[in-house]
C-alpha cells in the first residue's frame, strides 16, 4: 500500500520503456495497437499497449510486452503490430480485467 502511495507522489506508478517514444496507433478490428518498443543495447524489445473501448464507452488498456529482441526500430515495431493482431484473434476482450 505504501509503495503504491509514495510511487504515485514521486511519479513512480506504472513502468514505461526508458526513452521510448510511442509509435502512431495502428487500427485493428477495434482495439488501438500501439509500437512503444524498449531500446537495450542497439536492439529493440517488443512491447507497446493495446487499447479498446468497451461497449460501456469505457476504456481499457493492455500492456503487451514479448523477450524478442529486434536490430531495428521499424522492424520492431512491425513485429509488434503482427503479434498484437495474433493475441488479439486469439485473446480478445478477455486480455482486460473484469470490472
Amino acid at each position: 500500500m505504501f509503495k503504491k502511495l509514495f510511487s504515485g507522489l514521486l511519479g513512480g506508478g506504472e513502468k514505461r520503456p526508458s526513452g521510448a517514444r510511442a509509435a502512431d496507433p495502428v487500427e485493428y478490428q477495434g482495439y488501438q495497437i500501439i509500437s512503444e518498443p524498449d531500446e537495450q543495447g542497439g536492439q529493440y524489445r517488443v512491447s507497446g499497449w493495446i487499447r479498446w473501448v468497451s461497449p460501456e464507452g469505457e476504456p481499457q488498456e493492455h500492456r503487451f510486452e514479448r523477450s524478442d529482441m529486434v536490430p531495428g526500430r521499424e522492424a520492431c515495431d512491425q513485429l509488434m503490430v503482427s503479434k498484437a493482431r495474433r493475441f488479439i484473434d486469439e485473446v480478445g476482450e478477455e486480455m482486460f480485467p473484469p470490472r
